[in-house]
């Protein structure tokens, strides 16, 4: 099996482990805590994930560049890992530090709550997935992050127990990011010996991690600051609405960009070796299989939103329904300018389009948030959100539109958008005449993976492709032949 298959098995496992786990969680929490004390949470960790963003820069994706392109040398990547985290150390140093000085002096709400994600913050400092994901070592990533994951799960059914324990729900959240950081550090050792920084080497780091932190907080705007926003104009209920609404959104979009994940490390290695074939059929595997699975997903979740807040959040969640359903199209255009950013932009160093393309997507949020929000609260952050997703994508289409071929790539995805419609006209139905139930939500569910399931496989059957008929010969060859060692089938 290959690297790209193993990583992308690893990815993907960890991202169903990612989706199952809050499907457990999710609805004990909420029931647990309620709106408003979720809405707390959101909005104090909100702004606890900026102080961390700005320290962070734009190094995740840089150094996860830079180690791809010097990892066939150990040395070398060695002394490009502690060049790069030199920066990382000093700035999100820096920001811990005055994290707390906002936390202790200036925050005017839950101080317990914002004391606590001091941890979160310090959770940067410590951060190096870059270093891991750029040696496409993600085996152990995946495990240090299921864990984790688990762990933090298991915790939250043990100690959280009523609306008071809000604090020891943020505490739990706080210890699992900054403990699965510290196990990464217990691996360093293992891929990249010890080397003192260069200082002009260091320096040379420094312009392109400011340049990819510019999209890294514009991007930010229209994903985070829109809590703080909704916060700050409306109330915390309406963004613990929100924040559930956005959660199940989220669900899908985890396990789609796993594979620009994968693929952003994979792409630039290949950049580098001159593969530009191998580099096409990456592309046009991307965009035709994530199309798909983006179209199931939206459609998906649009038609059972009215039954799926109430069943899954409890009736104080009614009115996430209309988010989720408005929030579900957000994410054909953000799977759409995740294919772009991490399969050409980012590893063809073209960080200019990346950046202006998430500076007009911030300045629409803002701007849309600022005009609705006083009048339709989280509605209207839900629909800055849409609009944003949408201008990121079309500005990076234009930018891209000469040397990339996006509607090429897409043309053979299109027919899954009306295979999704049906989908979600059959399901909405369903749920319309039964009624808000856990038994019509199943039911929903299975005629939803059915109907869109079918509708796909007889499609990539129709234009015989290529991916999907040597998967198809592959399963046949292995139930035909059982006896066959597990070799035989790669």
């Amino acid at each position: 099996m290959t690297s790209l298959k193993k990583n992308l098995i690893y990815n993907m496992a960890y991202q169903i482990l990612v989706i199952l786990l809050p499907l457990i969680t999710a609805p004990y929490v909420s029931r647990v805590l309620g709106a408003a004390g979720l809405g707390t949470y959101s909005y104090v960790y909100s702004i606890s994930y900026y102080f961390g963003l700005v320290g962070m820069l734009g190094i995740t994706n840089h150094g996860s560049r830079s180690i791809a392109l010097h990892r066939t040398d150990k040395l070398q990547t060695a002394q490009t890992f502690w060049n790069i985290y030199a920066i990382q150390f000093i700035s999100t140093g820096i920001a811990v530090l005055l994290y707390t000085v906002f936390a202790f002096l200036l925050f005017n709400g839950d101080k317990i709550i914002a004391y606590i994600n001091i941890l979160f913050v310090i959770s940067y400092l410590l951060d190096i997935n870059w270093l891991f994901f750029g040696l496409e070592q993600f085996k152990i990533t995946v495990i240090r992050n299921t864990i984790i994951k688990v762990a933090t799960a298991c915790s939250i059914f043990i100690f959280v127990k009523n609306r008071d324990d809000l604090w020891l729900y943020t505490l739990i959240m706080a210890l699992g990011a900054s403990l699965s950081q510290i196990y990464l550090w217990m691996n360093v050792h293992k891929f990249v010996p010890f080397c003192k920084p260069k200082w002009y080497e260091v320096k040379k780091n420094i312009k392109p991690v400011i340049v990819l932190f510019i999209p890294a907080i514009a991007y930010s705007i229209y994903k985070v600051l829109d809590k703080i926003m909704l916060g700050a104009m409306s109330d915390m209920t309406q963004v613990g609405l929100f924040d559930n609404a956005e959660r199940i959104v989220n669900i899908p979009v985890s396990l789609i960009t796993a594979f620009g994940t994968v693929m952003l490390p994979r792409i630039s290695n290949l950049i580098a070796s001159g593969d530009s074939n191998q580099i096409k059929k990456y592309n046009a595997i991307s965009f035709r299989y994530f199309t798909m699975l983006v179209c199931g997903a939206a459609f998906g979740l649009a038609g059972i939103s009215n039954v799926l807040a109430p069943v899954y959040f409890g009736d104080e969640f009614t009115g996430s329904s209309p988010i989720i359903f408005g929030l579900s199209f957000s994410l054909i255009f953000m799977i759409w300018a995740n294919i772009l950013r991490t399969q050409y932009l980012i590893p063809n160093k073209k960080d200019m389009p990346y950046v202006i393309s998430t500076l007009v997507g911030a300045a629409i949020n803002i701007s849309i948030n600022l005009l609705l929000i006083p009048h339709l609260q989280a509605i209207g952050t839900m629909i800055g959100t849409i609009l944003a997703e949408l201008s990121v994508f079309c500005v990076q289409y234009i930018f891209t539109r000469k040397e990339f071929p996006t509607l090429q790539y897409l043309k053979s995805g299109i027919v899954f958008f009306p295979i999704g419609a049906l989908m979600g006209i059959a399901v909405w139905v369903v749920g319309h005449i039964l009624g808000s139930t856990l038994i019509t939500l199943v039911v929903q569910i299975l005629l939803g993976a059915f109907i869109y399931g079918i509708g796909s496989l007889i499609y990539l059957i129709a234009i015989k492709d290529d991916l999907f008929i040597s998967m198809l010969k592959k399963t046949l060859h292995i139930n035909m032949n059982p006896h066959l060692p597990k070799h035989a089938s790669i």
